[in-house]
């Protein structure tokens, strides 16, 4: 019998949730990350501020990445660990990816009373992270249009997230973004160590010369 797809009902859970939440925006002042409450023992947040989103726009762009890439580690995840367990720890990476991400704006943010966040960029960024380390030279579309290696956007990427969460300034949780792709690529490490020279072979083997 063919498995559920557990990256679509993450995907579906994730859609509702913030449909919900447009249509009623006391959600979002309750289940936001809001490092602030959660210090003062709303910890719930850390997991419920993944599910929430800020726009359409931001909600569809993470659910389509999601649904993208979060197949393809899926498949990879059952295919290493087998069926059931693999889907169970598959959810497992996704859940926990979500609460460490936030984890580190939580100790970045708990003093300000004026920071939150929300959306499941984290949790993506590193679901994007372990397809990455599966195929380096993988291509990625930048803007959908413009193709490069995935071990080249993977690294812009980081820096970029570093270098503008440390600046701030802006609406974005880069830091969130940051360790979420950190922590995806540790946790499935963890799980399939031999992954890490599999990764420097296919490194040392450019496909362009």
């Amino acid at each position: 019998m063919e498995h559920i797809s557990i990256t679509i009902i993450i995907v579906i859970i994730t859609f509702l949730i913030s449909y919900r939440a447009f249509n009623k925006t006391e959600l979002i002042d309750q289940y936001r990350h809001y490092p602030y409450r959660e210090l003062k023992g709303e910890t719930y947040r850390l997991l419920t501020g993944g599910f929430l989103h800020g726009s359409w726009l931001h909600l569809l762009i993470n659910l389509f990445v999601l649904w993208q890439f979060g197949e393809i580690v899926e498949a990879y995840y059952r295919h290493w660990f087998g069926d059931f367990l693999g889907g169970f720890l598959f959810i497992l990476m996704y859940l926990s990816c979500i609460m460490v991400a936030n984890f580190f704006t939580f100790t970045k943010h708990r003093n300000n009373p004026h920071f939150s966040s929300i959306g499941a960029s984290g949790a993506v960024s590193g679901v994007v992270f372990i397809y990455i380390l599966i195929g380096p030279w993988q291509m990625l579309y930048l803007y959908a249009l413009i193709p490069i290696p995935g071990i080249l956007a993977g690294l812009l990427f980081l820096w970029y997230s570093n270098w503008a969460g440390k600046k701030g300034g802006d609406l974005i949780d880069h830091d969130a973004h940051y360790y979420g792709a950190l922590y995806g690529v540790l946790f499935t490490l963890l799980l399939k160590p031999s992954l890490l020279i599999d990764f420097f072979k296919m490194l040392a083997d450019i496909p362009f010369f």
